[in-house]
């Protein structure tokens, strides 16, 4: 069990590293019930590409090692991360998260998009930086919105095509340049569903490493309209009463989270804690 994560603010380690994970084509190496390995374990698995410091781990300066590739042997298994959305420890998920995507960001952002030589990670920050022509790169993330609309004691849950069948979810979507958060969740709720909206409330936000999400969390309350499910984005989506609901996302996902806290609620109880 991890008591706590504190991440580092650029890729140069002020010590050796103790602590690592492992990640070979999108999947965490998981050896003897654990995703955090010491390096002499870990030397064992494959070939290291990179090493990307990214943090301390109960006090323990942690990398995460990419593999050209890896081996398999007894006591080890290989898992994405979605796979571990609820099945994890929060502040394990959430270091897992950082270092998936440190690495896909890192790798690709070996050359610079400016003149094109090779960038280097930059001495001081957590970036890449050119050398000949000066460019900085930081890690980018994508701000969304993502809402549970309520109609006295329904709540609004739709499904993409993406998901498996049966399951549904809150709505959710980008936020566009020169566009507010307010703005893009009356456009979002619009364009999907074909309703409008009130009573905007804000509860709270998660990262969302698939591939580099900010989720910021609402509940609002229908106003007016009929759901019109929008072609190639919406497959289906219903007023589903609060206990009728089909298969939900996990705990663990802000989704979960914003029903769960409308659930409580409804019933007088406190809301559940924020994942992180």
């Amino acid at each position: 069990m991890l008591a706590g994560f504190t991440p580092a603010s650029s890729f140069s380690s002020p010590q050796a590293a103790t602590r690592c994970l492992i990640i070979s084509q999108q999947q965490f190496a998981l050896y003897q019930g654990s995703f955090l390995l010491d390096p002499d374990t870990a030397r064992y698995i494959g070939n290291v590409q990179h090493t990307l410091f990214i943090g301390y781990v109960d006090g323990h300066p942690c990398e995460v090692w990419r593999l050209e590739s890896a081996d398999s042997f007894p006591g080890l298994s290989w898992h994405g991360l979605r796979s571990l959305i609820g099945q994890v420890e929060d502040v394990v998920f959430r270091v897992l998260g950082l270092a998936q995507q440190l690495d896909a960001w890192y790798d690709t952002h070996q050359f610079c998009g400016r003149c094109g030589h090779r960038m280097q990670p930059h001495a001081n920050d957590r970036a890449m930086h050119c050398e000949p022509c000066a460019q900085t790169q930081y890690p980018k993330l994508a701000p969304c919105i993502i809402v549970l609309i309520t109609r006295d004691d329904e709540v609004l849950l739709a499904r993409s095509p993406r998901f498996p069948a049966g399951f549904f979810s809150t709505l959710a979507g980008f936020i566009e340049p020169s566009e507010s958060v307010e703005e893009c969740l009356h456009r979002e709720v619009m364009e999907e569903v074909g309703l409008e909206v009130t009573d905007i409330e804000y509860l709270g936000s998660q990262n969302w490493p698939f591939p580099n999400s900010l989720m910021l969390g609402f509940h609002a309350r229908y106003q007016s309209g009929e759901i019109v499910p929008q072609p190639g984005e919406i497959e289906e989506a219903y007023w589903w009463p609060v206990d009728q609901l089909p298969q939900i996302p996990p705990r663990g996902t802000i989704s979960r989270w914003l029903i769960d806290c409308h659930l409580a609620r409804l019933r007088g109880q406190s809301e559940p804690p924020p994942p992180l």
